[in-house]
């Protein structure tokens, strides 16, 4: 176990814990354990398993599967007595109502809900769906489009208990500015995610006008990506935020 430090303008970051990692129970090439250990071989002691919603229809978590992830990280809390292993879910934004694919009756089932919008969703508008996938791959922003996706994860935001805001922006145009008032006020993390280069160094910038707090993220689908941080560290730097507002990171 050795922690992993970024050194760069005489300082030293390190990760203190990773939220948002995913595994086989949805489209993942690890195991919970297999997560597990990668965290704690990094010196990352708390680590989050947030597999898909099952809304997707691609690789969303299979319901049934829930107890099973659940009783899978008590045995292995057992094991790793010096580590925090939390059950999360990365929800689907599913329509422009702010509901869910995770329905209130499991909300307990998880520790805490992480939230972002994915393409192929059963919920989603399948007109709109489309029309974010083709804009996001030409390039294509409509005052009309942001203000609906704005909306609709707005909406999410007021009416659900999310911890995390996954890659805002990544799937379709949205008001960052707006959003992050949103976040600022409900207290959900802005993600800062090193596997979708959803947010610019602007963009962090710009969110960061409201009094949101922020989170770096691996979104690891296999463990070899536990704890990859440093492209945040290097994004907030850029952007000129304070380092403080980043609620995972260790500086020294």
């Amino acid at each position: 176990m050795a922690k992993i430090e970024y050194k760069i303008n005489n300082k030293k970051y390190s990760m203190t814990a990773d939220l948002h990692t995913h595994t086989t129970f949805s489209h993942g090439t690890g195991s919970i354990e297999d997560n597990v250990k990668a965290a704690r071989a990094k010196g990352i002691m708390k680590i989050g398993i947030t597999d898909h919603g099952s809304g997707h229809i691609a690789y969303g978590v299979r319901r049934r599967n829930i107890p099973k992830m659940r009783a899978e990280i008590e045995r292995l809390g057992a094991i790793y007595t010096d580590m925090e292993i939390l059950l999360g879910i990365e929800a689907n934004i599913v329509n422009s109502s702010g509901i869910l694919d995770v329905k209130p009756a499991e909300l307990n089932s998880f520790d805490y809900i992480a939230a972002g919008y994915h393409y192929a969703a059963l919920g989603h508008n399948p007109i709109g769906g489309a029309i974010n996938a083709i804009q996001n791959l030409a390039g294509i922003d409509t005052s009309r489009l942001i203000r609906r996706n704005t909306r609709n994860v707005v909406r999410a935001l007021e009416r659900n208990p999310i911890k995390i805001l996954t890659h805002p922006g990544d799937k379709g145009p949205v008001d960052l500015l707006e959003i992050a008032v949103v976040c600022a006020k409900t207290n959900t993390l802005v993600e800062i995610n090193t596997a979708h280069a959803s947010l610019s160094a602007d963009d962090i910038k710009t969110m960061a006008l409201a009094d949101v707090r922020f989170i770096i993220s691996s979104d690891a689908h296999t463990p070899g990506r536990i704890g990859d941080f440093v492209g945040g560290v290097n994004l907030a730097i850029d952007a000129g935020i304070d380092m403080s507002r980043i609620v995972n990171l260790r500086i020294a």
